[in-house]
């Protein structure tokens, strides 16, 4: 028989799994393009985004909390870097 704690725990480490796979894959991302790219788009540099990304991959290790303040901000900055600066990276390299 499941209790509300065990389904708690299993909601709770879903989360967890799923931020920590959306900071990857945003770190991972961010080293994909070059330099030039974030320039030409307007964004912040390149080193910019990898530390602040590769940060939020490392709080999330140390501070495996779902719910702290560090982990909020890094997610919240892996969700502008997809949402905003990765589709602006790869606008630049549609062919027209």
């Amino acid at each position: 028989m499941t209790t509300v704690l065990d389904l708690q725990m299993g909601v709770m480490l879903v989360v967890y799994l799923v931020l920590l796979a959306v900071k990857v894959f945003a770190f991972v991302n961010s080293l994909m393009w070059s330099t030039e790219h974030y320039t030409a788009a307007g964004k912040l540099t390149k080193p910019a985004w990898t530390i602040i990304l590769g940060l939020g991959v490392l709080v999330q290790f140390l501070f495996p909390g779902v719910i702290n303040l560090l982990n909020l901000v890094f997610t919240i900055a892996a969700f502008v870097y997809l949402a905003d600066v990765r589709p602006a990276l790869a606008g630049l390299t549609r062919r027209r």
